[in-house]
Parts: structure tokens; sequence; C-alpha cells
């Protein structure tokens, strides 16, 4: 099978993020079992979906792991114009949900696979596949509590999302943050009387974007990024259910994606400390005011200096001379800072094509991943 073929199937299977990716998992196991790779499955307490981390060649050494995530975005309220859940092949472009984020790479994984299941490697190669990077890098971390009880770790990661196979040595981390404010109930004739929680979440959306303007002004700054500062964004809010009434409840999400420079922790206690000063002051006309903040996820950012080995050697694969640090945030701080594993972000294909109707990656682009991985295979076959 080629990489055309691979990315045929996987496109096949809906891997939504709110939907199982067993099947998939189930199928890859079986191309790779058939190579001769070694395969670990590290499935979810439901059984519904799973990691898979795959290993050709000698298992008692570090080894090149690639890492790609199985879960797509969804296409609901998208107009398509091809089957998003099928490969649509038209003017050298190949479309389907996840062609491009991301699996394109994972079907160029399969492929490298194959390749090197027919050599006599000296250096192993690893597969690393999860669940729900979509929402949050959530799945990567049981396969990260695996490979942290390993004997040998990999010698260093390529996450292959989409960077036009140009590499891309950092991202910025992400707290995602809740928050919830109760004030006291009322008629809306006697407003006054009342506390309005959608008021206490204003004012807290001010205090937000004083901050996020402080950051802008005085905070780190790193050239490398299209948006070279760290930023806060309130993404949801909720509150209220009739005009007449004035709420009591309000809530909103909000986050912090920070460069590595700067402490989201102490950006997250700088925000505590003044949603305490507009809980305090709501207490005077209602003690039963307050205002709740909690950090449902967070992951860490990705700086892998210019000069680590690993920049070099992914570079003489693809024979790029600079690197760039991306917008949008990986599985690779992970890798990076909780099994200290060098990591850069390299794979097929444009995320400004991701995530939108009709996703694509180029036919160019994907053989242009081949040609990388088979230049990795042979390094390997070499000892790295």
């Amino acid at each position: 099978m080629t990489t055309l073929d691979y990315l045929e199937k996987l496109l096949a299977f809906d891997t939504t993020s709110a939907h199982p990716n067993a099947d998939l998992i189930a199928w890859v196991q079986a191309q790779l079992v058939a190579m001769g790779a070694k395969v670990q499955i590290i499935e979810n307490a439901e059984g519904s979906k799973a990691n898979l981390f795959a290993t050709i060649g000698p298992g008692d050494r570090g080894g090149v792991m690639l890492s790609g995530h199985t879960d797509v975005v969804p296409v609901a309220g998208q107009i398509w114009t091809v089957p998003a859940f099928a490969m649509t092949r038209k003017d050298g472009k190949v479309y389907g949900r996840g062609s491009a984020d991301m699996k394109g790479f994972v079907a160029a994984m399969l492929s490298a696979a194959k390749k090197a299941s027919g050599q006599n490697l000296r250096t192993p190669l690893h597969l690393a596949l999860s669940y729900d990077e979509e929402i949050g890098c959530i799945g990567v971390r049981s396969m990260i509590d695996m490979l942290s009880a390993a004997p040998h770790l990999p010698l260093m990661c390529v996450v292959g999302e989409p960077t036009g196979l140009a590499v891309a040595t950092g991202h910025k981390g992400k707290m995602a943050a809740r928050a919830r404010f109760t004030g006291r109930a009322g008629h809306s004739a006697l407003a006054p009387f009342a506390v309005n929680a959608l008021y206490l979440a204003n004012d807290f959306i001010t205090i937000l974007r004083d901050v996020q303007a402080d950051l802008q002004a005085s905070g780190g700054q790193d050239a490398d990024y299209d948006v070279p500062y760290t930023t806060l964004h309130v993404g949801r809010i909720s509150g209220g259910g009739a005009l007449n009434i004035v709420p009591h409840h309000c809530e909103l999400d909000f986050e912090i994606r920070n460069l590595a420079q700067d402490d989201p922790q102490e950006i997250l206690q700088r925000l505590k400390r003044a949603a305490q000063q507009i809980a305090d002051t709501a207490r005077t006309d209602a003690p039963e005011a307050s205002v709740e903040i909690e950090v449902f996820n967070t992951y860490p950012g990705l700086d892998t200096p210019p000069g680590a080995a690993v920049v070099g050697f992914v570079k003489s694969l693809t024979g790029a001379n600079g690197s760039y640090k991306v917008a949008y945030g990986t599985e690779g701080g992970l890798f990076n800072q909780r099994l200290g594993v060098p990591t850069v972000v390299c794979g097929p294909g444009d995320m400004a094509q991701g995530h939108k109707p009709d996703e694509f990656v180029s036919e160019a682009q994907l053989t242009a991943c081949d040609v990388m991985l088979s230049n990795l295979v042979a390094r390997l076959v070499e000892g790295v």
C-alpha cells in the first residue's frame, strides 16, 4: 500500500473527537502487526478510544518517534462540496476531514513503517498515535505515562502537524479555565436591589482585557510568533434565563496562551486576585456573591532551541534551512516537558486548510513527506 492508499482508509473513519477511534486503531494495529512491529495499545476506561505505540527495529535503545493524533474536528454546520469522510482526489489535492490535520502524516507514518519493516534498522522507529488531541491534548497523557515507565525513551520526536514540511521549534502553552459568578436574583423592575451575575462577568472580562493589554505592552516578546506576546481570550459565556429576572448565575470560559517566558500560573493568580476583589465588592449588597475560577485543561508550550540536535537532524531529512514557531498547540510540549524528549513539529500540508470545509492536503506535500521519511529510514539503518 502507498501513502495515498493508507490515507484513503484513514479518512473513511469518522474519528471526530466526540466519537470513538477504536476501529481506526484496530485497523492500524493489524497493518503494523503484519509488518512485524511490536504494538502496544493504551485504552481509555470505556475501551472506546485508544492510543497506539509501535516499534520497528531493536527495542533496547532510544530511536526516533513519529507522532500523530487520530481525532479530527467536527464537520457539523460546514458546507462541503465533497464527502467529508472519504478521500477525493482532484487537481493535485486530496480532500477529506483530517487530510491536513493530520491523517496525511499518519498515512505517511504507515508507509515509512512498511519501508522500515523490510530493513535491518540499527536504530528503532517508533510510531505514536493518540486520541482527543483536538480537545486539549487529553488522550496522549496515558501514553506518556506508559513511556515514562519504559526502560528506554526515544532520542527525539517529530510531531507531524501540518507545517508545509518546515521545521517548527515552538508553540505557546495553553491554560483553559472556567469562571463562575454568583449574584442575587431579583425582579428586573427592582434591579438595583439585586446583584446581576452578568455584570460581575463583565467586570471580570474588563480585567482580562486590561491584563492582556499589559502583557502586550510589557510582557515577554517573541518575534518568531505571528502574535509575539501572551494572549488571553474569552470563548464562551452563558447566564440568565428571562429578561425580567436579574440573573444570579453566569459562567464564562477563557484561555491563556503563554510564551515560554511568561508563567501562566502567575497570570492566573493575578486574575484570581482581581476576581476576589469583584466578589468582595458584590458582597456589600449580597453576602452570597462569589467568583470561582477552575482550570479544566492545560498543556505546556514547546520551546526547542534552534541549535538542538533534533532540529539539525530533521532539517537534514527535509533540506530545510531555517525554522519557525507555530501559532497552534501540539502534543510536542508534553513529550518534551514530561518525558524530556527533544521535539520538533514537521508535517505535510498547511494548517490554514485544517478545521475548514473541503479540507485538503496537496499530493506534492505527501510525496515530499514520503521523501523525508524515506531519508529517516535510511538514517535508522545507518544508526542515529
